[in-house]
């Protein structure tokens, strides 16, 4: 099938709940051949996620509480891009990952390389993750920026051997940070990081 066989047209769209995160919508479409149907999704800006790496060669990882997913959870650092006006302008994912590093672990980082972009769950949500790798960290002084007032953060370290049997024992477990690390570890088993 060639993609314009797959193709969805959206014909029509409902917002159900705007939140802080993003909308619920549902959206009426309409396939190549004339039928219609509908998609519950999740309309998201868009996240930034960050492999940093400390100079002695540890991940640097927050655990926080995941209401949906029932538990507290050892995490890459990460967040949601911001909307900058009331246009529905979206930060820049080069201007997100910083501040996001910053604001949870309290680090800044000397050395920043993007690893790629992916859909998180195209079936029912637009949020496309940023993934950046982070190096020649220091800790932010003065003005750091601090996280938000709704999170509660602890900030852990692993080495990276350890944090890779972490993601095989099931210990962390969430997507980013499985794709995150694995994506380190081809570059460095390629020699490219």
């Amino acid at each position: 099938m060639a993609d314009e066989d797959l193709r969805e047209t959206v014909i029509g769209s409902e917002i159900l709940h705007r939140g802080r995160l993003g909308n619920f919508r549902i959206d009426t479409v309409r396939f190549s051949d004339g039928r219609t149907s509908t998609r519950e999704i999740l309309g998201h800006p868009g996240a930034v996620a960050i492999v940093a790496i400390d100079p002695d060669g540890s991940v640097l990882f927050v655990r926080q509480w995941r209401t949906a997913a029932g538990r507290a959870m050892l995490e890459i650092p990460a967040g949601t891009l911001d909307l900058v006006d009331a246009a529905g302008t979206i930060e820049d994912p080069e201007r997100a990952a910083p501040r996001e590093l910053e604001e949870e672990t309290g680090y800044r980082a000397g050395s920043w390389r993007k690893l790629a972009s992916f859909w998180t769950a195209p079936g029912f949500a637009s949020e496309l993750m940023h993934l950046y790798l982070a190096t020649d960290l220091r800790p932010a002084h003065g003005d750091r920026l601090g996280p938000d007032e709704d999170e509660r953060l602890e900030l852990s370290r692993l080495p990276f051997g350890e944090a890779l049997g972490a993601v095989e024992r099931g210990e962390i477990c969430d997507a980013k940070s499985i794709v995150g690390l694995f994506w380190v570890a081809r570059l460095k088993a390629s020699g490219e990081a």
